[in-house]
């Protein structure tokens, strides 16, 4: 019992410092050829947002606006993808080990 409880603990600490990491972490994310460009943390949290000035036509902001949704967008799906490949094989342990010790789903 207490192996099991090490492993927890370190297992514990190795998601904290997972967590962390991905809060320092930053991707960035564009569209229309970069002509906006959105940088977010591995967390998700917008950090900043590039516009060339190309994209800002005063008769379309619709376009300006659409771009900026993908960029956002496009900076979001690299944040998950840093996250998973992260917290996957700590998170992914949880299930299994655990469930052996007759607690399904921890």
């Amino acid at each position: 019992m207490q192996q099991i409880m090490e492993q927890a603990q370190k297992m514990q600490e190795q998601l904290m410092s997972a967590q962390q990491e991905l809060a320092d972490a930053e991707v960035t994310g564009s569209a229309g050829g970069e002509l906006v460009t959105a940088t977010v943390t591995g967390a998700g949290e917008l950090k900043g947002l590039v516009i060339d000035p190309k994209a800002a036509d005063p008769e379309d902001t619709e376009t300006l606006a659409d771009l900026v949704v993908a960029a956002v967008r496009d900076a979001n799906r690299a944040a998950q993808e840093l996250q998973a490949q992260k917290m996957g094989p700590l998170t992914g342990g949880l299930g299994g080990g655990l469930g052996e010790l007759g607690l399904p789903g921890l």
